[in-house]
């Protein structure tokens, strides 16, 4: 096995996202009887909203470094951005990084072909539904309510601001996705948003496959952490 990583996660954006990732990457960890080495560090949502919609993303980029060099200070051995929203500059903050980054995108796609996933429905950010998980998946195809992108990304940002869903944001966001299995042939529905877990968190049944990107970027993480795997 390879040397566990002490793992550094940005948080902030939004707060359930980041409740969630901690929960889940905890569990994980622990459901391999090791310890976890991890240091959490807070950016502001709104800050993060207000570039990601200028696509001012050497603004954010700058944020993010200056974050990462607190958790390299820290002894953190690589770093995750807690937002597959916020990974809209992920290339950017690359460069400037004093850590390895740990991408939520890019293990999206093998975790899909793995599956026999052909295609899938989006659920997320503007960003994110806009360009397809930023044009990174190869192997499986993804759609998404084109005209309503604009409509969904705001709820989205509104229940991820506020940490809590309504029964209306729920139906709307179930809606969505089965209109994408039934009307566009969606295999399933990814949620690429890491605070839908707010509207998904299974009390509901929604009638189709839902895949949480979330959980796919955590087993990244937990096997950096345990040594399972190498950067």
């Amino acid at each position: 096995m390879a040397k566990p990583l002490h793992i550094g996660l940005i948080g902030g954006i939004g707060v359930a996202a980041t409740v969630v990732y901690y929960q889940r990457l905890c569990a994980a960890v622990s459901a391999m009887g090791l310890p976890l080495e991890l240091t959490l560090v807070q950016a502001d949502v709104q800050e993060l909203i207000r570039n990601n919609l200028a696509d001012n993303r050497d603004a954010q980029a700058k944020v993010y470094a200056r974050l990462i060099d607190r958790l390299a200070a820290a002894g953190c051995d690589c770093a995750a951005i807690t937002s597959l929203g916020g990974h809209f500059c992920f290339d950017e903050t690359v460069a400037r990084a004093a850590l390895p980054l740990i991408s939520a995108v890019a293990p999206l796609d093998e975790f899909f072909a793995a599956e026999g996933l052909h295609r899938v429905g989006l659920l997320g950010t503007r960003v994110v539904m806009r360009t397809r998980l930023y044009g990174q998946l190869a192997r499986t195809e993804a759609v998404a309510l084109d005209a309503e992108t604009e409509a969904l990304g705001q709820r989205y940002q509104d229940m991820a601001v506020a940490g809590t869903c309504s029964d209306e944001d729920r139906a709307v966001f179930f809606d969505a996705g089965r209109r994408m299995t039934d009307e566009m042939g969606a295999q399933a529905i990814v949620l690429a948003g890491t605070d839908l877990n707010l509207a998904f968190d299974g009390s509901h049944d929604p009638g189709y496959r839902v895949i949480d990107a979330l959980d796919v970027h955590v087993d990244v993480l937990a096997g950096l952490a345990t040594g399972r795997t190498m950067l």
